[in-house]
C-alpha cells in the first residue's frame, strides 16, 4: 500500500508529521528488517519459519498466533524496503496519539485475535478438505503490521488526506473499506480464504477498539442500562418485602 500522509488533512508532505519519531516504531520496523533478512540464511531460517503462522499451530506452536506479525516476509525486494517505510510513517502517527502503553496493546490485541481467527479458519478448511495451500500468505509479517497500522490511522485520523499511489487523494477514513478491497484482490490471486479473514478481522477490531463511538461504547451503554435495570427491580423487591418507601435518587452516580 503507498499513500502520502497528511496527518492534519492539510494538504502536502511526503510522509513527514510534527510528531517526534518513537523508539518503539523505530525498533518495531527493526525487527521486521532483521526477521526478513534471517530468512535467507539457513542457521536462522529455521527460527523464523518456527514464528511464522504454519503448520506447527496445530501441532501446539501456539505461540504463532503471537510472533508471526514480527517476522519479516516476502522475497527480497524494493517493495519489502517501501513497506517498511510506510509502516514507519503510519505508525509514528498512530503511537504518538496513542502512546507506548496503548500502542503494544492494541498490536497484541489484534495480532494474536486475528491469528487465532484465522487459524480456526484454516482448521476448518483442514477438516473440510477446503485448506488452501497458501495459508496465511496474506497475513504474514509486515502485511499484518501495516493493516493493523492504516486501519488504527484511519481510525484516530479519519480527516487526514492520503495521496494513495502518491497520486488521487482520499481522506484517511476511507482507508478501512479499501484494506478490505485490497485483502480480497489477495485472496483472489492466492486463494488464501483464512488470511484474508484474518486481515479483515484486523480491521473491524482495530476499529472497533478505537473509535469512541463504535461497538466499544454501545457495549458499555448496554452495560450500564443492565445495571440500571439490576438495581430498580432490587429496588422493587425491597419495597414489597419491607413495605418502606427507597429513594434511589436520579441514578446520575451510575455515569
Amino acid at each position: 500500500m503507498r499513500g502520502q500522509v497528511n496527518p492534519r488533512g492539510m494538504g502536502g508532505g511526503f510522509g513527514f508529521s510534527s510528531a517526534p519519531t518513537p523508539p518503539d516504531v523505530v525498533a518495531l520496523v527493526a525487527a521486521v528488517f532483521l526477521t526478513f533478512v534471517f530468512q535467507f540464511f539457513q542457521i536462522t531460517a529455521l527460527l523464523v519459519a518456527a514464528l511464522r503462522l504454519g503448520p506447527g499451530l496445530y501441532r501446539g506452536a501456539l505461540w504463532q498466533v503471537v510472533t508471526y506479525a514480527f517476522m519479516g516476509f516476502g522475497p527480497a525486494s524494493l517493495w519489502f524496503l517501501l513497506s517498511l517505510l510506510i509502516l514507519f510513517w503510519f505508525g509514528r502517527d498512530v503511537f504518538s496519539h496513542l502512546g507506548r502503553r496503548r500502542f503494544w496493546r492494541l498490536l497484541l490485541t489484534i495480532t494474536t485475535a486475528a491469528g487465532v481467527i484465522a487459524g480456526m479458519v484454516r482448521g476448518l478448511g483442514l477438516i473440510t478438505g477446503q485448506a488452501s495451500p497458501n495459508a496465511f500468505f496474506l497475513m504474514q509479517g509486515q502485511y499484518m503490521l501495516l493493516t493493523i497500522m492504516v486501519a488504527a490511522f484511519a481510525t484516530l485520523y479519519g480527516r487526514a488526506t492520503i495521496l494513495l499511489f502518491f497520486v488521487l487523494p482520499v481522506q484517511a477514513r476511507w482507508f478501512l473499506p479499501l484494506e478490505i478491497v485490497f485483502a480480497f484482490m489477495g485472496y483472489l490471486n492466492t486463494k488464501d480464504f483464512a488470511g484474508f479473514i484474518g486481515l479483515c478481522a484486523a480491521v473491524g477490531l482495530t476499529w472497533a477498539l478505537l473509535n469512541p463511538g463504535g461497538p466499544r461504547r454501545s457495549l458499555k451503554d448496554s452495560w450500564l442500562r443492565l445495571r440500571r435495570l439490576i438495581i430498580e427491580q432490587r429496588l422493587a423487591r425491597m419495597r414489597r418485602k419491607r413495605k418502606f418507601d427507597v429513594i434511589d435518587g436520579d441514578g446520575d452516580w451510575l455515569h
